[in-house]
């Protein structure tokens, strides 16, 4: 590594966030070697490693689940934090920019104005501008746009591009407007309650926005507590910890007009630390905008209590089978059982020759591959969206594994590995379910099974200066690599994400 000088006040700057001098450094040395490529060796389709559940298994993974949620194993984890500045980039160009709005920017402000009262958030953007003396007309012309955008978006107004999407009013009901916060707590309940009546939601949040999210909970879980249930609702904030230094295009740390070292976020591969402190049991992983009404929750329900239901079916079966390994007794036919198990059912590529070892060699191996944290990802089929997909990803000795993949960890300078990707069936909707204890009950240390090298380096820039920033692998990518994963479909109805704001005028959006 070039030698990298770091004075007293670099170091103390360091410990005052968590970090050391060997963990930046590591840092830095990941910006020297570069990121490499994940190896696609084959999309997993359905039969080859994504799982369709047959209608006669429900029944049986429905009682499963309803045992483990009773008994309080459940806690559902949403991601919430950030602005939804993303979400309103065309309003806030328009706003903004309005001299230089291109010709789709202007196409889509067209459609947003067209159907304005459409959106659940039409009533109170309609009293927020009353109280500022405009009245708003449902049919506006370009010349309102400053206005009604204005109120929308600033923090003279709702302030919505500024707020995270988690407070942001998606759905119209009779007699109220929900949050996406509101609509997971409903979900919660419905497949999260133990038999206490206890729903465990865990939020992430960011720190700028943690006043705004406790009073938004204080106001309106009192709907949503009734007949003895209760939330037990906490919340985290990305620890600065987390954050990775950032380096100029020579790799040499970036440092401020004052002179100090730059740290950035380092994405939701950050959150694996939130998720680790939460010490929780069996947890459900979802998105904070991927949310339906009322009315098109059944199948969401249906499925998250099959996927539930399945993680623990094969969690009883994995610690059985751990439990025997660990008295050192099992015997040959047990051994071969349980290696058909760890190929068949988890995709567990064992050495060449392994049957023939001896049982003393056999057992540590298998321990080791099984006794790891277990996911369940749903999987809906690809039909265009962004993100990543399911793989068999080829590692550097050979072996197979099941992973999530991004684009933006393939090569797209090889037609061999675009092919690939462009081959596959199935999209990653972020539909999780974790297993993050062992056969012991004792929480993983989940940081241990985590890829370092399939972070993301990106050149950013910082008061005009360029500047090379590093996320740390995914949260469902390389933060999760090295556990024990399996694939399920699930119906393409159960996805329906708000990536802009137009988004919330898809049918399942609507009333």
């Amino acid at each position: 590594m070039t030698p990298t000088l770091f004075t007293e006040a670099d170091i103390q700057q360091m410990t005052a966030r968590g970090h050391t001098l060997k963990t930046v450094r590591a840092q830095i040395a990941l910006f020297e070697q570069g990121m490499p490529y994940t190896t696609l060796h084959r999309p997993c389709t359905v039969g080859d490693g994504i799982t369709v559940l047959e209608p006669h298994e429900f029944t049986t993974l429905d009682t499963l689940y309803r045992q483990a949620v009773a008994a309080g194993r459940v806690t559902k984890f949403v991601p919430a934090s950030g602005a939804a500045t993303r979400m309103f980039q065309t309003l806030l160009a328009v706003y903004e920019h309005p001299g230089a709005v291109t010709a789709h920017q202007a196409q889509e402000m067209e459609h947003f104005a067209a159907h304005l009262p459409q959106f659940a958030f039409y009533e109170a953007l309609q009293a927020c501008l009353r109280q500022q003396g405009h009245h708003l007309n449902a049919r506006l012309t370009p010349a309102h746009y400053p206005t009604v955008l204005g109120g929308l978006l600033t923090p003279a107004g709702l302030n919505y591009a500024h707020l995270p999407k988690a407070l942001l009013h998606f759905h119209r009901y009779r007699d109220h407007c929900r949050t996406p916060l509101e609509e997971h707590l409903v979900e919660a309940t419905a497949y999260a309650q133990d038999q206490q009546q206890v729903t465990r939601l865990h939020l992430t949040v960011t720190p700028a926005h943690i006043e705004a999210m406790q009073a938004h909970l204080a106001a309106v879980r009192p709907r949503y507590e009734h007949a003895g249930a209760c939330f037990d609702i906490t919340l985290s904030v990305q620890s600065p910890a987390t954050d990775t230094i950032a380096v100029d295009l020579h790799n040499r740390p970036f440092r401020d007009a004052q002179g100090r070292l730059l740290f950035r976020p380092a994405g939701h591969g950050a959150l694996l630390a939130n998720l680790q402190v939460l010490q929780a049991d069996i947890v459900f992983l979802n998105n904070i905008d991927n949310v339906v009404p009322d009315h098109l929750k059944a199948t969401t329900y249906c499925y998250k209590r099959a996927l539930g239901g399945y993680l623990v079916a094969v969690q009883r079966q994995l610690f059985t089978y751990l439990e025997r390994l660990e008295t050192g007794q099992a015997d040959d036919a047990l051994l071969a059982e349980i290696r058909t198990f760890a190929q068949q059912q988890l995709a567990i590529t064992l050495p060449p020759g392994f049957s023939d070892r001896p049982q003393a060699a056999q057992i540590p191996v298998l321990m080791e591959r099984l006794n790891r944290p277990m996911r369940v990802c749903g999987m809906v089929r690809n039909v265009g969206e962004p993100g990543g997909g399911p793989f068999w990803v080829q590692h550097a000795d050979g072996s197979l594994s099941r992973q999530i993949v991004e684009t933006s960890q393939v090569d797209a300078s090889s037609p061999a590995q675009r092919a690939i990707l462009a081959a596959a069936t199935h999209f990653n909707p972020v539909d999780l379910v974790c297993g993050v204890r062992d056969y012991r009950g004792r929480p993983f240390d989940l940081q241990q099974f985590a890829d370092p090298h399939t972070g993301f380096i990106a050149e950013k820039t910082s008061a005009g200066r360029p500047l090379k920033a590093m996320e740390l692998p995914g949260l469902w990518n390389g933060a999760m690599a090295r556990w024990n994963t399996l694939f399920v479909e699930v119906p393409l109805e159960t996805f329906n994400p708000v990536k802009t704001v137009l988004d919330l005028l898809r049918p399942a959006h609507q009333p």
